[in-house]
């Protein structure tokens, strides 16, 4: 299938790139830099907030928001598949998204409250998210169990009257580090009791600052704390928030979390893509100007091996990101599941194995901050336990399959 961009989607595309080659690219030194020196490496960095304020100028601002919610984007809302060569582009910084507001888990939490937050809840919290004002968290992985499956959450939600209470911990909450972040997505267990394991769960949303919200500590994925974003362990100790803080309402978040995390793992995907694309550009430039044994790098089989070898998994990854993104845009997230899965289950795993043949043909130096293909790498395996691990979807696919084929 010949997958076409439409023109607002080529028009952005091109812009986009012109903004990454202008002011990405030259400043990724620069802001290396500036995280370094900072006093607390959460904090907002000056360089970020510069670049956003183009980004704006541009009309490059909230590039993710979907078709079905264009209300909320000045550029009316991009097809799935639209939106893909453009989360592509930014995958290639790894830290570029937030630039144009579009990064996780940021996105993913403000296309929840488009969906399923009221009016006044989107006012709150949704209109300065769009903004680029504050930043957001989401909290559903808990350290006592195995999250892969959600219904076994274990964190308290009881409604007291006129409030929630919540006690219980969660971990690798995205975001919770970060100085902006103001509000937190909670899914806790409401009515352990239901025989419907997931009717059990409801998610509300819990302000940053409300009493009770404890950091244990920060995170690190392979050593990278990911700031100034990062990733943090949370005590709810005892935290109550107004009852008409849930979200869609009691018993629907489970719900809410599948309708949260197809977009979002796609994104990911579509991100990955990038960061492997560029980490073969870089490679091929350097196999180009180094020498071993009397000729360059790239004259070597096993490097001509592994640069082929890379260049095919990368144009099959982007052709199933493109199929599952057009699905998507036919027939919904939830229909289009079974290829959602797909993308999860090979394209991290993909993309970590072209990252890793680029490090070892950088040699010492591509376990380095000097180049960044070891973050990139650490991105695409935090990936396959993000959003459910390999096995769960694997499991989920394979059954789907079977049900399909199996009579």
């Amino acid at each position: 299938m010949l997958f076409e961009y439409s023109d607002k989607s080529s028009r952005l595309q091109q812009q986009l790139a012109a903004f990454m080659e202008r002011h990405v690219y030259p400043n990724e030194a620069a802001y290396a830099a500036q995280l370094e020196a900072a006093a607390d490496r959460f904090a907002p960095l000056p360089l970020m907030e510069e670049l956003k304020q183009k980004a704006r100028d541009e009309g490059l601002w909230n590039l993710f928001v979907p078709e079905s919610h264009g209300e909320f984007s000045a550029h009316g809302g991009l097809s799935n598949l639209d939106y893909y060569p453009l989360a592509e582009t930014m995958g290639r910084v790894l830290w570029s998204a937030e630039v144009f507001n579009c990064s996780a888990p940021d996105t993913g939490n403000m296309e929840v409250l488009m969906k399923y937050a009221t009016p006044e809840q989107q006012q709150q919290w949704l209109e300065p998210l769009l903004a680029g004002e504050i930043r957001s968290s989401y909290a559903m992985t808990e350290p006592q169990v195995a999250s892969s499956d959600a219904t076994n959450i274990e964190l308290s939600m009881t409604l007291e009257g006129d409030e929630w209470l919540l006690d219980g911990r969660k971990w690798f909450i995205t975001g919770a580090m970060n100085q902006r972040t103001r509000i937190i997505i909670v899914m806790g267990k409401s009515d352990p009791a239901n025989p419907d394991r997931h009717r059990q769960q409801t998610q509300v949303l819990v302000p940053r600052d409300a009493p009770g919200v404890e950091v244990v500590r920060a995170l690190t994925t392979l050593g990278y704390d990911d700031a100034p974003i990062g990733h943090a362990e949370i005590h709810f100790n005892q935290v109550r928030v107004p009852a008409e803080n849930v979200l869609l309402g009691a018993g629907r978040g489970f719900e809410i979390a599948q309708g949260r995390l197809g977009p979002g793992r796609m994104h990911h995907c579509m991100r990955l893509v990038g960061a492997a694309q560029r980490a073969l550009e870089i490679t091929c430039q350097r196999v180009q100007r180094r020498s071993t044994f009397g000729r360059k790098l790239g004259q070597h089989q096993s490097v001509r091996e592994d640069i082929a070898q890379s260049f095919a998994e990368i144009e099959m990854a982007r052709l199933l990101i493109q199929q599952t993104c057009h699905r998507m845009d036919q027939v919904g997230a939830q229909a289009a599941r079974d290829m959602i899965a797909a993308c999860k289950i090979s394209v991290p795993l993909t993309v970590q194995n072209i990252v890793d043949r680029c490090m070892q043909m950088h040699g010492a130096g591509g376990l380095s901050r000097d180049y960044f293909l070891a973050e990139a790498f650490n991105y695409a395996r935090w990936c396959r336990q993000a959003d459910g691990p390999d096995q769960v979807h694997r499991m989920a696919l394979g059954k789907q399959i079977i049900e399909r084929y199996g009579d």
